[in-house]
């Protein structure tokens, strides 16, 4: 547990050192606890262990601290559901959690799959976006090569099936820094 100012408690320490680490275009990977952490892990990325913890309550602390990529189509991803889980109709109720948290952390970003159109009629401020990504679904084998790739994996002991969650890291401008 870490406890400053401004810090989410929830983050340790270890997660605090690879968030502050990691560079424009790194990898982030919140890996449920069915996910190979360890496995993957072995081909490169920093193994953190939050076990115990959600992914929905790791994400929206992560969230706080860590600029998400507003450079490419979608900063986030997920592990898309097997073809016997998708004809069985499975739910995975979890995104809709990360879409709400992820729409809540970052703005709508200007990019060549995004146009943004902003129009104000005296206090009324209308917001046009047209081909917007939360994030993208991956087959599940892609999924783990682009995990093999991240720079590091948040073992966690979130439960919900499908729960796996990538997040690219973006920047902050200069004027933004303190």
């Amino acid at each position: 547990m870490v406890v400053l100012k401004g810090i989410p408690s929830i983050l340790s320490p270890e997660l605090l050192y690879a968030l502050s680490k990691m560079g424009h275009g790194d990898e982030l990977v919140l890996a449920d606890a069915n996910f190979p952490a360890s496995s993957i892990c072995a081909c490169g990325p920093k193994e953190i262990r939050a076990d115990g913890l959600g992914i929905p309550q790791l994400l929206e602390a992560v969230l706080r601290l860590l600029p998400l990529d507003t450079y490419v189509p979608s900063a986030a991803a997920v592990m898309d559901l097997v073809d016997s889980d998708k004809e069985r109709g499975l739910a995975v109720p979890v995104w809709e959690t990360y879409k709400l948290l992820l729409k809540r952390a970052e703005p709508i970003s200007v990019t060549q799959n995004t146009f943004k159109f902003l129009l104000t009629f005296d206090t009324l401020l209308v917001d046009f976006c047209l081909h917007t990504d939360i994030y993208e679904v991956m087959e599940r084998f892609a999924f783990y090569e682009r995990a093999k790739k991240a720079y590091a994996v948040v073992a966690t002991g979130e439960t919900a099936l499908y729960g796996n969650l990538i997040l690219k890291k973006g920047v902050i401008p200069a004027e933004l820094l303190e």
